[in-house]
């Protein structure tokens, strides 16, 4: 059982801090909570102190515990200290070592790893100061994860939600992993997912039905192993794995141009279903039923894997992925050798793959050709992920 210090920021997301307590007292992890003034005005001292089965702590100038110089050993007694929802403010004071009331004081004394689950406005989260702060506590060893993008409170919509409980939780159990058991530590890692919608007009689209899973399951196993994961994703509407950089795109070129600029990397693993083909000139305005039938000229997406085969940028382990219907471990045998890749991972898309759960896969390398059992898609990734730490 681990001892988790959660320190709860203001904002409407505190509300959240209670099912971030219930989700690690499920998991048999204590919980001590402590409360901004802010945090406060959203969510009772006593609703935490229920959940967490503990006294939930409030302030710097409290006699008793201070006479014991509570703040010290609140901030050494836990294995990790958490700190959500993490507001514009508290991330901003954080950056600068400022101590002007409980949660701060502990945060610059502890000596215990500290997570950051940042949630604001969406313009806050992008202006100039929050990203200066979130780049200096990162340089400071704090794990800041990136908000989740949706509608907020406020009624914009864009980045800066907080990630969902079960995402934090997620978080949590894998920055407590040692050091041992995260052999990809210090290795960056780019991972492709989910399919490529290329526009046909407004309304319509060329597609695949791709949803992504195998590729987020892999971002997720290769960043539990400790891997600096960049996951470029296509539209999906899948949550973003714990401990992972994600990068929403549409189309084949957005997912070319995120590529490069994740460069340089250890490893890529292309596990995206990109569309080969797109419409050379979509239609500005929608295509209406009745008139004359629409011609549709095709032309050729970049090959974002035989790219990076080739580049002078290219990773150490570059990995592709082949969706086949027939002859699947002769067609991935030859696209492993005309895409300069160094392994392919194979699957039968046939059947229910896409979409589905569970994944049956050939992995082809230059050794030869392992066929792996049917297995869920998240075991697949688990498998494939421990691989590559050994390859790298």
């Amino acid at each position: 059982m681990s001892r988790i210090l959660l320190i709860v920021g203001g904002g409407i997301a505190a509300y959240k801090a209670c099912e971030i307590v219930r989700g690690l007292r499920k998991r048999g992890h204590s919980v001590r909570c402590v409360m901004t003034e802010a945090a406060g005005h959203f969510v009772t001292p006593m609703t935490l102190a229920a959940l967490s089965e503990d006294k939930v702590y409030t302030t710097l100038w409290d006699l008793k515990d201070e006479a014991e110089m509570g703040h010290i050993q609140l901030s050494r007694e836990a294995d990790l200290v958490v700190v959500a929802p993490a507001s514009a403010d508290l991330l901003a004071r954080m950056a600068g070592g400022i101590a002007n009331d409980l949660a701060t004081t502990l945060l610059l004394a502890t000596d215990k790893l500290v997570l950051a689950a940042p949630a604001m406005n969406v313009r806050m989260w992008h202006h100039a100061a929050t990203q200066r702060n979130v780049a200096q506590l990162r340089a400071d060893g704090i794990v800041v994860m990136e908000p989740d993008e949706g509608a907020m409170a406020c009624g914009e919509w864009g980045a800066g939600r907080l990630p969902e409980p079960d995402a934090i939780v997620a978080a949590i159990e894998a920055a407590l992993v040692p050091a041992s058991d995260r052999p990809l530590a210090g290795k960056r890692v780019i991972v492709t997912a989910g399919p490529t919608h290329e526009p046909i007009d407004p309304v319509r689209y060329i597609g695949n039905r791709s949803s992504g899973k195998q590729g987020f399951a892999i971002a997720a196993s290769l960043a539990a192993l400790g891997a600096d994961v960049r996951l470029v994703a296509g539209p999906v509407t899948l949550p973003t794995p714990a401990g992972v950089t994600r990068v929403d795109v549409e189309t084949a070129r957005e997912m070319a141009l995120a590529v490069e600029h994740a460069l340089p990397a250890d490893a890529a693993v292309m596990v995206a279903a990109v569309a080969d083909w797109r419409v050379d000139a979509a239609a500005g305005q929608k295509i209406k039923k009745g008139e004359a039938q629409p011609a549709l000229t095709l032309v050729e997406n970049p090959d974002i894997l035989a790219a990076l085969g080739k580049s002078d940028r290219r990773p150490g382990l570059l990995i592709g992925f082949a969706a086949e219907t027939e002859r699947v471990v002769e067609h991935a045998t030859a696209k492993r050798l005309r895409k300069s890749a160094d392994w392919i991972v194979a699957n039968d898309v046939s059947g229910d793959v896409m979409g589905g759960d569970a994944n049956t896969v050939h992995l082809v390398t230059a050794d030869g050709v392992e066929s792996w059992t049917r297995l869920p898609k998240r075991d697949v990734a688990q498998r494939l992920a421990r691989r590559i730490a050994d390859a790298l």
